[in-house]
């Protein structure tokens, strides 16, 4: 995501269910584009503005009014074209205009006071 969103704000959250990593072009959490979710067994994808996303393959994930998600299986999902049409289709929808000169910030938003465990529990999925 780095790669492909230079210059962009990014905040990390460490909240009650998993560590998230919001890509924005500033601070500012109202301005979040894109999410990266790491739970323990997988991480989703979330778009901020996702319900509005045009999505002819149907990846997207939700049923709230705003946002969606794609879960990640691999590393490489990123890079699958019907998932970079959506995050351009998202930094188009915010109107978020990259600055490839730039260079990004790292900025640690959140850290819960309270916390599931991390660690996959040894039963089923």
């Amino acid at each position: 995501m780095r790669a492909y969103l230079p210059g962009a704000v990014q905040l990390v959250y460490d909240n009650y269910n998993a560590l998230v990593i919001a890509f924005g072009p500033t601070e500012r959490t109202s301005e979040v584009v894109l999410s990266l979710a790491l739970y323990p067994r997988w991480v989703n994808l979330f778009f901020a503005h996702g319900a509005r996303l045009p999505d002819p393959e149907k990846i997207l994930k939700g049923g709230g009014k705003i946002v969606r998600s794609i879960r990640l299986s691999a590393a490489a999902d990123i890079k699958r074209p019907e998932v970079l049409a959506l995050i351009d289709a998202a930094l188009e929808e915010t109107g978020w205009t990259l600055n490839r000169a730039a260079k990004g910030r790292l900025v640690i938003k959140l850290v819960s006071a309270k916390q599931r465990p991390r660690r996959p529990s040894s039963g089923g999925a």
